[in-house]
């Protein structure tokens, strides 16, 4: 970052919008800009006025139409910062964009160089081709180590002798994706409570910063590819990749994986895949509701996404599972005249990165109404591979009842899975666990085990959503033909009723 505003000053740019939350962080590389580039370095806010960096005199002015006034007095090529200057370009105040535009053409002709500090804030049109937006990157592990060795030497020896070079690493791979303030403040609270470097407490941390954003949740995976019953395919298919984000896939030549649609029959094990993916590249998990991406304000939609794209290549190597994608995307290619063309752009945006990312975010999409999804989308070099999860056929109905026995503590050798798969023929997997905990509390009402034929009831009572939706799963079944491969076994052809 410093480097590209050197290049700017330079180049003789007027105006730059520096955006991002970490203010003396920020204010820390303009700051080596300056120093750098030999030119003097003054900062502005509304409660302190303008300070001199070098000299570090102080002149008030709290009025930001008056301190525009003031740079134009300044000597010449010198970096002026003007801390949270976009929040009074909100208020389309003429007077301000125009002093602004003003100070701009004085800039060009004098060698300074405005550096607007603080969130995003939409620039009126004027203003936008005038001044030029960067984006502060999230601290890499270069910078979160300086942060660690900070509080290792705060707390004293012991704790730097408690921390092995293995423990370090994982220490600051926990603490990818967060501000420094906030790695700081992880580091700091691990030491409180363990006495030392914790990545576990670190995640635990991550995951409160990431769930006060509200867009991102950092999932902790248990499930694994044996907690899934079938879809040999796709498991044989993510096995093939498990070292795929190593250094040794790098020299050997191969990409870094882009990720997978997983479409099918809602309750079939599609968010499960999710999880499970996460444990075989034994990398974070990080999960996106992309219905909360879309905001009131005007740009706040494209700013969440650019924060959601941030973070996750922050946080990298790591899995990112957008649930039933479609819900976010799925009006995108006729939003024009709805929402001011903003679904249109956020989609766009997310293409575009699908397309060109080089980050090591291996991207999950699942959905079950693939009709709602633009074409775009679904093309190859977007994701590596599409898969469409049909329901389970009776070897994979079989698989299931075991594992749900077992996951409820019971004996599988107390129920015959096969009979109880025939029993459940056009069931998904969900609706057959949904089955046994019924049967569950029936036993436990009358204080015994659950029967076979107490399963034998329920799936006889419960209307399994094939039925109910056989017409929407013979459509996807017949899309999916020649365009999705099967989670299943090859050759697999799946019908309603067989």
């Amino acid at each position: 970052m410093k480097h590209q505003i050197i290049r700017y000053a330079r180049a003789g740019h007027a105006g730059l919008f520096l955006c991002t939350s970490e203010e003396a962080r920020a204010e820390a590389i303009v700051k080596a800009a300056a120093d750098e580039l030999q030119r003097p370095l003054h900062a502005w806010s509304a409660t302190e006025g303008f300070v001199d960096t070098t000299l570090g005199t102080i002149q008030p002015c709290p009025d930001p139409a008056m301190a525009l006034d003031q740079i134009v007095d300044l000597q010449d090529d010198a970096l002026i910062l003007l801390r949270d200057f976009g929040a009074f370009l909100e208020d389309k105040d003429p007077l301000i964009h125009r002093k602004l535009r003003d100070t701009l053409r004085n800039a060009r002709t004098t060698g300074k160089l405005l550096i607007l500090l603080g969130v995003w804030k939409p620039l009126a049109p004027e203003l936008e081709r005038e001044i030029t937006r960067i984006d502060l990157a999230l601290p890499g592990p270069a910078e979160l180590d300086l942060v660690l060795n900070g509080i290792i030497e705060s707390a004293g020896l012991t704790a730097h002798r408690d921390l092995t070079p293995t423990l370090r690493e994982a220490a600051l791979a926990a603490a990818g994706g967060l501000t420094t303030l906030e790695a700081e403040n992880a580091f700091a609270l691990s030491l409180i409570e363990s006495e030392t470097i914790t990545p576990t407490i670190v995640a635990r941390e991550k995951a409160h910063a990431l769930k006060k954003g509200g867009l991102l949740e950092v999932i902790t995976p248990t499930e694994s590819l044996d907690s899934i019953g079938g879809l040999d395919a796709l498991k044989a298919w993510l096995l093939q990749r498990r070292e795929a984000f190593t250094k040794r896939a790098r020299d050997y030549g191969l990409p870094v994986p882009k990720g997978m649609l997983v479409l099918g029959v809602p309750g079939t094990g599609k968010s499960l895949t999710a999880k499970a993916t996460a444990s075989v590249f034994g990398v974070p998990l990080l999960k996106l509701d992309a219905g909360k991406l879309f905001g009131s304000l005007v740009g706040q939609s494209e700013a969440n996404l650019r924060a959601v794209i941030q973070t996750a290549e922050a946080i990298s190597p790591c899995v990112l599972w957008i649930d039933e994608i479609e819900k976010g995307f799925g009006g995108a290619g006729s939003s024009g005249g709805s929402d001011g063309g903003t679904s249109s752009r956020v989609f766009g945006t997310m293409l575009n990165w699908l397309q060109d990312k080089t980050a090591p975010v291996f991207v999950v999409a699942t959905a079950n109404d693939v009709s709602k999804l633009p074409p775009e989308m679904l093309r190859k070099g977007r994701w590596d591979e599409l898969w469409f999860v049909d329901l389970p056929d009776t070897r994979e109905r079989t698989a299931i009842w075991d594992l749900v026995i077992a996951k409820y503590g019971r004996e599988k050798t107390d129920y015959d899975p096969v009979v109880l798969s025939r029993a459940s023929e056009l069931h998904t997997g969900a609706e057959i666990e949904a089955a046994f905990v019924e049967a569950l509390h029936r036993g436990f009402v009358e204080e015994r085990e659950p029967t076979e034929l107490d399963l034998g009831e329920v799936l006889c009572e419960s209307v399994p959503l094939a039925t109910t939706m056989s017409e929407s799963i013979e459509r996807l079944r017949h899309w999916s033909k020649g365009r999705a491969r099967n989670a299943s076994m090859t050759g697999r052809t799946g019908r309603l009723g067989r």
